[in-house]
């Protein structure tokens, strides 16, 4: 490499971290590259469709709404030793939200971009292009449908009927392909919580960093430092909204913890009411509260979804529950998304510990248990007594930290809780920041074309037919 392309790699990657935060980009350790995460800006009420290809689905999982956020772009790049004189920056381009074939074209985009600038670095302006040009240049508008087909059981030779069920809906145009093109994800319903769980996770970000006026102590905080509530939008700092749920709870007002503006029916979410008012008292609250609703209403439950949490009326003798306010598809019994017919997967810690607590009570707390979990589930729970071996049989270290994983579902691509390492779950070894799917696709590896082993789709196993 000359010391001229050395430099201005050197320069090129100081500005990008000064520029952007770490969220945005993530320098390599070990290489001269890194992670750049793309979060697009999104038109005011933002229509989003999600369906399963119904063909290759038992199950037909779907979801429409309006979003604020969507998950990244994720641009992986290295610099090879001639970049920028002569080569360009080898990368990958991942996304869940949109389909290969969309993805191949902003890859193609970047390539033209790489010639525009021959010579000159060019990073800056790929993400430019990412963050700005991408809903134009890809012609998406609201409403826009996703639709996401399954993984590994067609080949490589048959693009144009990969293309035909994962293209988004749009104007019909010549499909490409891209080696370097991913999308990462698994399934309909992972798509649908990935979804749903960011734009969440952006809105209070945005939520927490504003200044909002408590309507009771009339005093302006950080959105961090207050909450909200969900249907009527109305704020308050969380020492007032505390002591004012304190004091509903204390005597026994489990029904009253609404919005404290004046004729404003809105109600505290379970969620909120536990962060202000501390798990002692949140639990007589839980307790009183789910006791009188049992009373009342025994065929309710609500969203398991911690920022929802809307109640949900059952069908007599179903499983299944949807949310009408999020449109989440969930198990009554388990919470998790519905699964269907197959049988409910619960952690062994939350296993044991029903266990241990059904075996533990009186026969009246027996009976208060098979109304809250159902008495499938406390069978279950009973019939789990060796759930401690199956954890340390299923469980696997992260190579860096340590950090225990259970892989439940996806590809074997995994990203550490702790550390926020890439490794594979098949050899354990550390994969590169700049390119993780680089390791799958070398064939002196025992890993090659190994990315979706033993990965289940809607509850069919993938079946691999040749490389990425």
């Amino acid at each position: 490499m000359s010391r001229e392309d050395k430099e201005e790699q050197e320069d090129e990657l100081l500005a990008l971290a000064s520029i952007y935060s770490e969220d945005e980009f993530k320098r390599s350790e070990t290489a001269p590259g890194g992670e750049i995460c793309v979060c697009l800006d999104l038109p005011p009420n933002f229509n989003v469709a999600i369906k399963s290809d119904s063909a290759s689905n038992e199950y037909t999982e779907s979801f429409e709404g309006i979003v604020s956020f969507l998950p990244p772009i994720i641009l992986n790049f290295e610099l090879p030793p001639g970049y920028p004189s002569t080569k360009p920056p080898a990368f990958t381009l991942s996304c869940k939200w949109l389909s290969p074939s969309q993805l191949a074209q902003l890859c193609q985009h970047l390539d033209d971009l790489w010639e525009e600038y021959a010579g000159g670095v060019v990073l800056f302006a790929w993400m430019q292009f990412l963050k700005e040009g991408t809903l134009e240049y890809l012609n998406i508008n609201s409403p826009y449908e996703i639709q996401v087909c399954g993984f590994g059981s067609r080949s490589r030779k048959n693009n144009s009927e990969i293309s035909d069920t994962c293209s988004a809906t749009g104007p019909a145009q010549a499909e490409i392909w891209d080696n370097r093109a991913i999308q990462d994800v698994e399934s309909v319903a992972a798509l649908i919580k990935c979804i749903l769980d960011f734009n969440e996770a952006q809105q209070k970000k945005c939520f927490d960093s504003k200044t909002y006026m408590c309507n009771i102590c009339f005093s302006e905080k950080l959105g961090s430092e207050c909450t909200h509530f969900k249907d009527c939008q109305h704020v308050y700092c969380n020492a007032c909204l505390q002591n004012y749920f304190i004091i509903q709870i204390r005597d026994g007002q489990v029904h009253a913890l609404n919005c404290p503006e004046p004729k404003c029916s809105s109600v505290a979410t379970p969620a909120q009411v536990k962060v202000l008012v501390g798990e002692e008292l949140f639990s007589r609250y839980d307790r009183l509260l789910l006791q009188s609703s049992l009373d009342l209403m025994a065929d309710v439950v609500y969203c398991p979804r911690p920022s929802c949490q809307t109640p949900v009326m059952l069908e007599p003798g179903g499983t299944m529950g949807i949310c009408s306010s999020c449109n989440y598809a969930f198990c009554t019994l388990c919470k998790m998304t519905y699964h269907g017919v197959s049988a409910c997967k619960l952690s062994a810690e939350k296993l044991m510990a029903l266990r241990n607590e059904y075996l533990e009570a009186d026969e009246a707390g027996k009976q208060f248990m098979e109304k809250r979990y159902g008495k499938r589930m406390i069978q279950k729970a009973l019939e789990e007594m060796e759930s401690k071996e199956w954890l340390e049989e299923n469980a696997k270290s992260c190579p860096r930290c340590g950090t225990n994983i259970q892989k439940s579902e996806g590809c074997n691509k995994m990203t550490c809780t702790g550390c926020k390492q890439y490794f594979c779950w098949l050899c354990m070894g550390v994969l590169s920041r700049t390119n993780p799917y680089s390791h799958y696709n070398d064939s002196s590896t025992a890993c090659f074309n190994q990315l979706f082993l033993g990965m289940e789709v809607d509850g069919i196993p993938v079946i691999l037919d040749e490389q990425l």
